[in-house]
């Protein structure tokens, strides 16, 4: 009878523009086994984002009332007015269907899951070469306006300070290099998980 998967998670994290969400996409296009955590969110959505498959986008009042409700394994107010939080249902549902989520996330809510799941999670912070490369890609992304891009930066000088808290840092200066870096970081971590449950 084959075992049945490990609850397992996987926590990619960076700076904002940094490129979590590509290289997220990128992994999951490797590695089957793994399905997107959806994020609930209380941010309108930008173009071309879909409800259910980009974020649970949600009025702050339905958000809160899921904070005092106990549904969520870590939330976090990331930018003035705009809640992000990881569902505990959300993560049921992908075990459920016998896959392990790859979860991605802000650099604060990273932390609080791996404190909570410890060796059960994978944690990989994605760094950029530089800051002045950072910058230089949310400029292209063309979604910040001056206040909101100084924002960014400003967190990101933050963020990249607990770089060292997290399982392995990865710097992104070659897109498909750091993925095959990260991929190959995520089949041991569930390939070790998976020999040790069938060894029982």
């Amino acid at each position: 009878m084959k075992p049945t998967n490990p609850q397992l998670l996987v926590i990619l994290t960076a700076p904002s523009g940094a490129g979590k969400t590509t290289i997220a996409q990128a992994l999951a296009g490797e590695i089957p086994e793994l399905s997107f955590s959806v994020s609930a969110t209380t941010r309108v959505p930008r173009a071309g984002e879909v409800a259910g498959r980009d974020y649970y986008f949600m009025p702050a009042e339905e958000f809160e009332q899921k904070i005092e409700a106990g549904a969520f394994l870590e939330y976090e107010m990331v930018y003035a007015g705009k809640y992000y939080g990881t569902l505990s249902s959300e993560l049921d549902r992908i075990w459920h269907a016998g896959q392990f989520p790859l979860r991605v996330v802000d650099v604060i809510g990273a932390l609080d899951l791996k404190a909570k799941f410890g060796d059960r999670a994978l944690s990989i912070f994605i760094q950029p070469p530089s800051i002045a490369v950072l910058e230089e890609r949310l400029k292209e992304r063309g979604t910040e306006n001056h206040r909101t891009l100084e924002e960014r930066i400003t967190k990101a000088h933050t963020e990249m300070e607990f770089a060292s808290r997290f399982d392995h840092v990865i710097v992104n200066d070659r897109l498909g290099h750091a993925v095959q870096q990260i991929a190959a970081l995520v089949r041991r971590f569930i390939g070790a998980a998976q020999d040790q449950r069938s060894s029982v």
